[in-house]
């Protein structure tokens, strides 16, 4: 197959995107392009204390531009034409205080930190489950990197076994950077007071760990943490009675239609379809956001209902 050559960006371009990118702050844009007013969800000004949920990625592992793909969007953020996604994660931080922690430890974690606390360790981390992009940041807890010290990590007891049985991550146990803790399905941890989050057993590919979703309570609202699962109908409890009693809904998208997985089995990757999801929640008390995006979803691009990097919730 012919390959063309990645175009460059050159340093007159570099120069007028760093233009571009001041002048959208001037405007009310952030640095991702969304506007950062009164959308739904969002933090206005007047809301910058108390508990907030921030969506800090919200592409599949690979993130995008993903690694092999050469056609739009993944060309067009290598020609300077659009910004990069980060991977699927949440963050929860008390604006009033110090306290802020990660739902996931994805391979954007560095910059997902920055933008959360300003690059202070998290808390703590609660991770869903042992693909890719959910637990692979957590090298950055090491000694080659920041050399933290016992970090709490909330997991399932598969999810712990398998990082305490396998090199480099039990690396990051004996030596003390994290400090694992386990979970149990459907009881809650309290952070602080008003403040909890519990684990939801989830149907998924469960080839290392099994998979949980977060119900993450604080003061104010009740949200939905679920960025990979298999279809609905394989839930041994209705979702939709589970959407319907929270107030905002992050959910898996990451596929928009059947055509987007290029010929493979749908059956080896039985994400829900967003339409199908739309479809279920129709008329739910619940704000619902899709997260996890493949590249190739188009709603990457104008998805109406789709989490943006940046997105600040009240909690």
């Amino acid at each position: 197959m012919h390959r063309t050559p990645h175009p460059t960006v050159s340093c007159g371009r570099r120069r007028l995107l760093r233009v571009l990118s001041m002048a959208a702050a001037a405007a009310g844009l952030s640095p991702r392009g969304q506007a950062t007013g009164p959308q739904p969800g969002a933090r206005g000004p007047q809301a910058a204390t108390g508990w907030e949920l921030v969506v800090l990625g919200i592409t599949q592992d690979g993130g995008m531009p993903h690694p092999g793909c050469r056609r739009p969007p993944c060309s067009d953020v290598r020609a300077g034409r659009r910004v990069a996604e980060r991977v699927a994660c949440l963050g929860l931080v008390d604006r009033g205080g110090t306290a802020s922690y990660l739902f996931d430890a994805t391979p954007d974690l560095p910059a997902q930190v920055h933008l959360l606390s300003g690059g202070r360790p998290p808390d703590a981390i609660f991770l869903t489950h042992a693909h890719m992009g959910h637990y692979a940041g957590l090298l950055y807890f090491g000694k080659e990197a920041w050399a933290t010290g016992r970090v709490p990590v909330y997991g399932t007891r598969r999810m712990h076994e398998f990082l305490t049985a396998n090199a480099p991550w039990n690396l990051l146990v004996t030596d003390g950077r994290i400090d694992c803790r386990v979970l149990e399905a459907d009881r809650p941890v309290s952070l602080h007071p008003g403040v909890r989050v519990t684990s939801i057993p989830v149907p998924h590919r469960d080839e290392l760990s099994d998979t949980v979703g977060f119900l993450i309570e604080g003061p104010r609202q009740r949200a939905l943490y679920v960025p990979d699962t298999d279809r609905w109908e394989t839930w041994s409890r209705p979702v939709r009675e589970l959407v319907d009693t929270v107030d905002l809904a992050f959910l898996d998208g990451t596929f928009s239609s059947a055509e987007e997985v290029g010929g493979r089995d749908l059956a080896a990757i039985p994400h829900p379809l967003m339409p199908d999801t739309r479809r279920l929640l129709s008329g739910t008390r619940a704000q619902v956001r899709f997260i996890h995006l493949n590249h190739t979803n188009p709603a990457l691009l104008d998805g109406k209902d789709v989490a943006r990097e940046g997105m600040t919730f009240p909690i």
